[in-house]
């Protein structure tokens, strides 16, 4: 039996340290922003307002769920064929496709659990505001258990959705995500011909 080299053992746990930091810290700082403006949002606003960013959160995270479970799903090749004949967004699919680990853990946990979690505040904030209704005469309790099962069956049946939709499609939606990435790099890059 080989033994393992110390210092790749050690590289590799400092390695895994700073990515577990360096996901904390995002995760707090997204999950801050996203708070922070769904609340500036919701705050003053009629309830159209607030259920659409609602539903704009959980959107958000049934996205980037889809793009993780295809980015864990794709084959690399097609996408050195295109990188070959210079297709926008081929060298950041083959990227996303070699981090697939990392940008999983972001897309499905990072992003996913902070909308989940922003989704259940904004659906708390709605219930507050549908009891502060004149006339409306449901207990509070009642309202507040019929928004977070909605909000919970929508955000699980529209993962459950995505998933069979990015195993299905796992190329296409990796090849857009280049794409766009891409484009956010170099948004007045001229298209290649």
């Amino acid at each position: 039996m080989a033994k393992s080299d110390p210092a790749s053992s050690k590289k590799e746990r400092n390695k895994t340290i700073r990515w577990v930091i360096t996901i904390f810290i995002t995760t707090m700082l997204i999950s801050g922003t996203i708070s922070v403006a769904s609340d500036a949002l919701m705050s003053g606003s009629g309830l159209g307002v607030a259920f659409l960013v609602l539903l704009t959160i959980v959107l958000v995270g049934i996205i980037f769920d889809v793009i993780g479970v295809a980015v864990t799903s794709a084959d690399e090749k097609p996408f050195h064929s295109m990188a070959a004949r210079k297709v926008s967004g081929a060298q950041e699919s083959i990227r996303l496709l070699r981090n697939a680990e990392r940008v999983s853990s972001i897309c499905n946990d990072v992003i996913g659990d902070i909308c989940g979690v922003v989704s259940g505040t904004a659906s708390a904030t709605i219930s507050a505001q549908l009891v502060a209704l004149q006339g409306f005469d449901a207990p509070s309790s009642v309202i507040s258990l019929v928004m977070s099962a909605l909000v919970a069956g929508f955000t699980v049946g529209g993962k459950a959705i995505g998933k069979t939709f990015a195993i299905n499609s796992c190329t296409k939606i990796v090849s857009f995500t280049g794409k766009v990435i891409s484009w956010i790099k170099h948004p007045f890059a001229k298209k290649k011909k």
